[in-house]
């Protein structure tokens, strides 16, 4: 099969729910695949699988890890994304590797950075406590010199402002001063967001 026919078929199983269970061991297999666009795809329609079935995607989830150090930035950034959403799905699953993920909120690539701070979005939803002694982590990202990187790191404080407000009052007012001065918009905007969800 050509690399363009499988990206295909991994595109129409990612929108076939029905088959995800039945299809793990496969697709799994394909993360050892040579071409770096099919090992992303998969990367991606894993995390979506293991959102749903964490239990069932055990047992890939080292070999994900193992694609975190990975010199391509493609594949670091869908590795993170795909543990942040196993992770969601259930927290015990990538547990022992969770800290491993803060090492990307120093990577030289913007978008594994982002793809950290999504990753923490996604874990920090349904297990909020683990993220109270690691905030310092995040407030660093609201001042990335990259723009898209500025522009989600609010988010993680807003996930976090719904549900452990006492996280984030430390950095409310850092956040309403960025609200007011940040040059892009989006930043603004999701700062204020967040400043509004913890003094609601």
């Amino acid at each position: 099969m050509t690399e363009t026919d499988l990206y295909k078929e991994l595109g129409a199983l990612t929108k076939d729910k029905d088959r995800w269970k039945e299809s793990i061991s496969y697709v799994s297999s394909l993360l050892a695949h040579d071409s770096v666009k099919i090992q992303a795809k998969v990367l991606w329609l894993l995390g979506e699988i293991g959102l749903i079935y964490p239990q069932s995607v055990q047992d890939v989830v080292p070999t994900i890890v193992s694609l975190l150090d990975s010199l391509e930035p493609l594949l670091r950034e869908r590795a993170v994304n795909s543990l942040g959403r196993i992770g969601r799905g259930g927290f015990h699953v990538i547990e022992p590797y969770w800290v491993k993920l803060f090492s990307f909120a120093s990577d030289e690539e913007p978008r594994v950075r982002l793809a950290f701070i999504w990753a923490s979005e996604n874990i920090a939803t349904n297990t909020p406590d683990i993220y109270e002694n690691y905030m310092s982590v995040f407030e660093k990202l609201l001042h990335d010199a990259d723009d898209k990187v500025r522009m989600e790191a609010p988010e993680i404080f807003r996930v976090l402002g719904k549900r452990r407000p006492e996280f984030v009052k430390p950095y409310v007012e850092q956040l309403r001063e960025i609200s007011e001065a940040d040059e892009n918009r989006v930043v603004r905007i999701h700062c204020l967001g967040v400043v509004n969800t913890v003094n609601s």
